[in-house]
């Protein structure tokens, strides 16, 4: 939620910052970027690095608290570094580091390690942000902060001082480079970048106090680091929430350059992808039969059947026939029983089943449920299925009828006999807040299959009623996503920039609930987190089927946007589908070690013979699968095979690649010319893999340029490194 601030009270650090500096101290170290000076100062218990634009304002950042006095020198800096500077205390020796990037925007890092003097108790430190006003002080500035860690998500706090005109801020800490604090001192930074204003910034969780403390050290003469703060600086944008969003996504993308990533590994999701068909069709605990259809159970051997599950699994399944060449059984199966959803009398699909039991309402649905089996539905018709137009046409209006009723705001859950509201609100006041992006991407489905106007209009009264809600607007990670994609699907349809622009609005939301770190906590060590999206706005994990269905929206997303789409912005969403091609194979529990996966599920049971994705993964290292293993989320291994594994007619080998393909182009009978649809500055995977157990060619990759590309070869494939955003040309010598 954006807040205005200015300070109505102060703390005994602030009112200490505002003195030091109206004392106006030497500084110990300064230099310049652009119009920015920074000055290095000592107080008496705090390095600090203030930030000033002359006449406008600036951020004073405390570098190292000392809880006393210390001896500051200049240090040799290394590459990259401005300044280092050596602090000697009753601590230890602290180390500071500060580097300012030659970018738009411009972007200071400054980085703190501690080696302690003996086994060192942290029983607190405060917090390192504050804005200034002219004269330096913090307690008259006045600005507001637009969005702030959620739980472990990234930990970015987005800011803006506006009287004076200092600018707009992203401060970033990175949270990787701070497992060792993590581990040492038993904690996790849960909520630690956040703040009241003007005490705003990191605040590094410590172990809780009480009459017996823990006491947990950091070890005597081991260097661990205790801060990596990357603070992205821009001149104030106008102020709107297409702008702001835009400036956030754009900062955050020179952050997120300014990280050293995790490299990705090749996942094999065809193979995942037989094994999980495999276990679909023959698995007692994956479905069930009811009027003599099979159905699928959402959790290993438990829930009932549901409409949303059946047409997920279907939807991907049908994918994977057209890519494969040939419809898998399942697929039929499961389409034939899509009917029995159907209530003719209210002209909708129901979540259950007729006979489902009485320990479930059946006339109660989520908002979001009513929706998403309809974007399945009309993804099949748009295929050609006429059985599957057919029974979407039947069901659009009573979906128009609830958005019409609920004014394009819905609740969380509803009666779909009376639309009385069950559920209004999560815990944070709000009701599906981006159910409306999910529904006009719906609409827009609607109006492909018929190009009747009412439905562009549906789309376009439901994102115009999202408007205004900035970083609030995030209730589930996916349907954000679709959000983003039915936006820019309507400017491509209406050429109207603000729907470009909105969906900016969308995605800076869903970046915002990300966890751009990769977390060493506990259990987290054995699977990868990077970029991932927790699954609600207030959720404590990410989720598989949030994960994929995320990426299925943001192919569409680049799809629809071509050449106008902002470069940090094409980045940040290729950069999510890339690591969620990897990240992903973590949620299936032959993957992790038996150790780590939780002994009691809320629904159902770990099978883990089974091929199919747990739900829940944490950053704070808890044990994995706790809500449990998710049958409606076995369509993951099929939608990330059908958009990264491809075969071309004559090609003697299958392609991979972690990025989506812009275009594919055969050159000659040996050759191919390739288009990425990255991001720039990053670097996709590829990969020519054996195709028909035929042996691979001899085969040479070439950048645009002519440059040849390294070739590595493992597993019976041949693999490379590649400009993300580049046009390479593939060659192979004939038999």
């Amino acid at each position: 939620m954006m807040l205005d601030r200015t300070a109505t009270g102060a703390s005994p650090y602030t009112l200490a910052l505002r003195q030091l500096l109206a004392e106006k101290p030497e500084p110990v170290a300064a230099f310049t970027a652009g119009d920015l000076e920074v000055e290095l100062i000592c107080g008496p218990d705090s390095l600090w690095a203030v930030v000033r634009r002359e006449g406008r304002g600036g951020l004073a950042i405390r570098c190292a608290c000392l809880a006393g006095p210390f001896d500051c020198r200049a240090a040799r800096h290394q590459a990259g570094e401005l300044v280092r500077l050596r602090i000697k205390s009753a601590m230890g020796e602290h180390v500071v580091a500060l580097t300012l990037g030659e970018t738009q925007p411009e972007l200071l890092r400054v980085s703190v390690w501690l080696t302690p003097a003996r086994p060192l108790l942290i029983p607190f430190l405060p917090r390192d942000l504050y804005p200034l006003d002219r004269n330096d002080d913090p307690t008259t500035a006045q600005g507001h902060v637009e969005a702030a860690q959620r739980g472990l998500n990234s930990g970015a706090l987005f800011f803006r001082i506006a009287e004076p005109d200092f600018g707009t801020v992203l401060y970033f800490q990175n949270l990787t480079a701070l497992n060792d604090y993590y581990l040492a001192t038993d904690t996790k930074p849960d909520g630690a970048v956040g703040g009241e204003w003007p005490e705003l910034g990191y605040l590094p969780p410590t172990p809780p106090q009480s009459a017996m403390p823990p006491v947990e050290t950091l070890e005597a003469g081991k260097e661990i680091m205790l801060s990596d703060a990357l603070i992205a600086i821009r001149d104030l944008d106008d102020g709107s929430e297409e702008q702001g969003a835009l400036q956030f996504l754009r900062m955050l993308g020179v952050v997120y350059k300014a990280l050293d990533r995790p490299e990705t590994d090749f996942r094999d999701w065809v193979e995942r992808s037989e094994r999980t068909l495999e276990d679909l069709a023959t698995a007692a605990e994956a479905t069930v039969r009811h009027y003599g259809n099979l159905y699928a159970h959402p959790y290993t051997a438990s829930e009932y059947p549901d409409c949303m599950v059946q047409l997920s699994l279907l939807s991907a399944i049908h994918d994977w026939g057209r890519w494969h060449g040939t419809p898998h059984p399942l697929e039929k199966e499961f389409r034939r029983g899509l009917n029995k959803f159907h209530d003719r009398e209210l002209g909708t699909l129901r979540r259950y089943l007729p006979n489902v039991g009485s320990d479930k309402d059946k006339d109660a649905v989520d908002s979001w449920y009513l929706y998403h089996p309809l974007l399945n539905l009309a993804k099949l018709a748009s295929d050609g299925d006429r059985p599957a137009r057919t029974l979407f046409m039947k069901v659009i209006d009573y979906g128009i009828r609830v958005a019409h009723h609920f004014d394009y705001k819905w609740p969380i859950q509803f009666n779909v006999r009376d639309f009385s509201v069950l559920t209004a609100t999560a815990n944070d006041d709000r009701g599906q807040t981006d159910v409306g992006g999910l529904y006009a991407y719906v609409m827009l489905q609607a109006h492909a299959l018929t190009d009747d106007s009412r439905f562009l209009h549906e789309a376009r009264a439901a994102i115009d009623t999202a408007k205004g809600m900035r970083f609030n607007l995030n209730y589930q990670a996916n349907l954000t996503a679709w959000g983003a994609a039915a936006c820019m699907r309507l400017w491509r349809i209406t050429t109207d920039d603000s729907y470009r622009d909105q969906s900016y609005v969308y995605l800076a939301s869903f970046f915002h609930n990300c966890e751009i770190w990769e977390s060493r906590i506990a259990a987290a060590r054995h699977y990868k987190n990077f970029l991932g999206a927790t699954c609600l706005q207030d959720a404590p994990y990410m989720a598989v089927y949030e994960c994929f269905d995320s990426f299925a929206a943001f192919e569409r997303y680049l799809e629809d946007s071509g050449p106008d789409l902002d470069p940090g912005v094409r980045m940040l969403v290729s950069e999510y589908c890339k690591y969620a091609l990897d990240r992903a194979w973590y949620y299936y529990p032959d993957a992790l070690p038996q150790d780590v996966l939780a002994e009691q599920q809320r629904n159902g049971h770990i099978a883990r013979n089974l091929s199919f994705p747990l739900e829940d993964l944490y950053a704070d290292g808890q044990k994995a699968g706790q809500v449990g293993q998710e049958i409606y989320g076995a369509g993951a291994a099929m939608i990330f095979a059908t958009r990264s594994f491809h075969d071309f007619e004559d090609v003697p080998f299958r392609l991979y690649c972690n990025q989506f393909l812009r275009s594919v182009e055969r050159t000659g009978p040996n050759a191919l010319s390739v288009q990425f649809d990255g991001g720039e500055g990053c670097m996709a995977d590829l990969c020519l893999l054996p195709r028909n157990g035929a042996p691979l060619p001899r085969a040479k990759v070439t950048l645009a340029d002519g440059a040849v590309v390294r070739q590595s070869s493992r597993d019976g494939r041949l693999s490379y490194r590649v400009p993300a955003s580049s046009r390479i040309a593939i060659a192979w010598d004939s038999d």
